[in-house]
């Protein structure tokens, strides 16, 4: 074992930051602007879906990008090893971020499918290195902390991509945006490579052992069982859970939380306890993540049209020179009355369809029209709900913060309040009153309720939507729930390393990720319900109640759970 860094943190810790931190960075600079892509016009570079068709391919991408660990992980810990399936992942969602620069329906597909693969072989080994590097005795109480700090480097990735989304699509369209993406994914991999000199002795493959499944028949009875399930959900007549995607999604997971129930209960008595504790863990951490990743959907939303992002004169001067502001216009036709802007609207629309678009000439001239109409369309919702005085004079224009750095307002709090939260426990630890692993988790669910309680406050604040909401409200939300994260979703990696059976680490980890996979398609489902559900504080009102009720939960599980950490040394 490599002990240059004893009193610290291992060397290797530093370099899976660096390469987490890239990673994170293609993938949350792809996930601050997907939304927005997907709804924006064809003509103008987007996809041109409806806001439910966007909700339901969001939430079933978010779902399959952390489905696929358990595969990834279960080939990690038997065949491939972690560094092998690290390189294999990162350089398949490069390749994903790259053909998402490619502006056809077909590419899009393929680049969703390359990132969802690739996410499998990559996320849950590099978690697994992290936490294999404290393996040894003198290491293991810096475990927590180790999985903080490389929390952090999640986050100062995601901090930073969203300013990068941000000029690249304002100055030069989509696809250079998804360019970028896949360039800082090609960064990490350089990054890991580096490293790899610190981190190969904790790569270590597992041998099948006497009475452990093989591979092979591991994937027949999950994996075909899967598909199988996905595609009968998909073809049942009606909705049970609102689309046929939903459906599918859902029943096709099924498989594979049999197939862990059953690992539970067909391994050794002391295994067995551990892996009970897991899944009983990993379903309270659904109902977190189902609230949390709505910060690329519902959020999003939220910033787009009911946020005030009005920039001061000041910040949108210089703004304005680095081609970091969206503009917003008032003329004619965006302060005419309802019948005739929409009459308007309707006759450009008709021109836009007539025009030529063979030569690169006549496309261009035709997408440039289009974004006319469409900033056209976005300066009147926006006005609509803005304070009059605020809104500019005929001729005028009001520059903007782009939508998608408010998607850095999370991993902001994240960055900052690490150092705050990591020092609190470690002050609690030196007087041997830190909290276990499952404290934490259930604290941190407890303080996601309440970040839903401050947007109920923002709701209200805006006399039910017909006024814009400061960007306060936004900065205190995620405020909020950024210490509940940082209670529960590195504590649940943590978790998951200290009390896997070793010979399944990396499959127990992609376990988390399922739970976080079901998580993620939830978070689609109740964005879904923002467009039905007419007055909104209702919508984060049943956020609060499922967190709280996950919360209850888990703290009636604490003792139990313990007393299992206990039974496996790691409390």
């Amino acid at each position: 074992m490599e002990n240059a860094s004893q009193k610290g943190h291992p060397k290797g810790l530093w370099y899976l930051f660096g390469t987490e931190m890239w990673e994170r960075f293609g993938y949350y600079l792809m996930l601050g602007i997907f939304s927005l892509y997907m709804i924006d016009g064809w003509n103008n570079g987007g996809m041109g879906f409806d806001g439910q068709t966007k909700s339901d391919i969001y939430g079933t991408y978010l779902g399959l990008v952390y489905l696929t660990p358990f595969i990834g992980g279960l080939l990690a810990d038997r065949i491939l090893g972690y560094r092998r399936s690290i390189l294999i992942g990162g350089l398949m969602m490069s390749a994903g971020y790259f053909m998402l620069a490619v502006h056809s329906v077909a590419t899009f597909y393929i680049a969703l499918a390359l990132i969802i693969l690739g996410n499998g072989f990559f996320k849950p080994n590099i978690s697994t290195l992290v936490g294999n590097l404290y393996s040894s005795d003198e290491m293991k109480d810096k475990k927590d902390a180790g999985y903080n700090i490389f929390y952090m480097g999640i986050n100062i990735g995601a901090f930073i991509c969203n300013f990068v989304a941000a000029f690249m699509r304002i100055n030069y369209g989509w696809g250079y945006a998804f360019a970028a993406a896949g360039f800082g994914m090609l960064v990490g991999v350089g990054i890991f490579l580096l490293g790899t000199k610190h981190i190969k002795h904790v790569d270590v493959v597992k041998p099948v052992q006497e009475g452990d499944m093989s591979t092979m028949k591991i994937l027949s009875y999950t994996v075909l069982p899967m598909f199988i399930f996905g595609v009968l959900g998909y073809i049942i007549p009606g909705n049970f859970l609102g689309s046929d995607t939903n459906d599918a999604f859902i029943i096709g997971c099924l498989p594979v939380i049999g197939f862990f129930i059953y690992l539970a209960f067909t391994a050794e008595a002391k295994e067995s306890r551990a892996i009970k504790a897991l899944l009983a863990v990993f379903s309270c951490v659904i109902l977190f993540f189902a609230i949390f990743h709505q910060n690329g959907d519902a959020l999003t939303v939220w910033a787009e049209d009911h946020t005030n992002r009005n920039m001061s004169e000041g910040v949108a001067s210089v703004a304005d020179k680095m081609g970091m502001a969206q503009v917003v216009i008032n003329n004619d036709i965006v302060s005419a009355d309802d019948k005739t802007f929409k009459h308007t609207i309707d006759s450009l629309r008709g021109i836009e369809e007539k025009m030529p678009s063979v030569s690169q000439e006549e496309i261009k001239a035709k997408g440039k029209f289009s974004e006319e109409v469409s900033q056209l369309e976005k300066s009147r919702k926006y006005f609509e709900t803005l304070p009059p005085d605020q809104v500019p004079a005929k001729g005028k224009d009001l520059k903007l913060y782009s939508t998608e750095l408010y998607q850095s307002i999370n991993p902001f709090w994240v960055v900052t309040l690490t150092p705050v939260v990591v020092g609190f426990f470690g002050f609690m630890r030196r007087r041997n009153r830190e909290p276990s692993t499952p404290t934490k988790i259930a604290i941190g669910l407890i303080i996601t309720a309440l970040s839903a309680l401050v947007m109920v406050g923002a709701v209200y604040a805006t006399n039910g939507l017909d006024a814009k909401a400061s960007a306060m409200w936004l900065f205190a939300s995620y405020g909020v729930i950024t210490i509940g994260e940082l209670c529960l979703s590195p504590m649940g990696l943590s978790l998951v390393s200290k009390l896997s059976p070793p010979r399944i680490t990396a499959l127990m980890m992609g376990g988390f990720f399922l739970a976080i996979s079901v998580g993620n398609k939830l978070s689609g489902m109740l964005s879904s319900l923002w467009e039905t559900i007419p007055q909104k504080e209702n919508f984060f009102l049943l956020n609060f109640g499922l967190v709280m009720g996950a919360a209850v939960l888990m703290f009636l599980m604490l003792r139990w759970l313990n007393r299992v950490m206990k039974e496996n040394n790691v409390i």
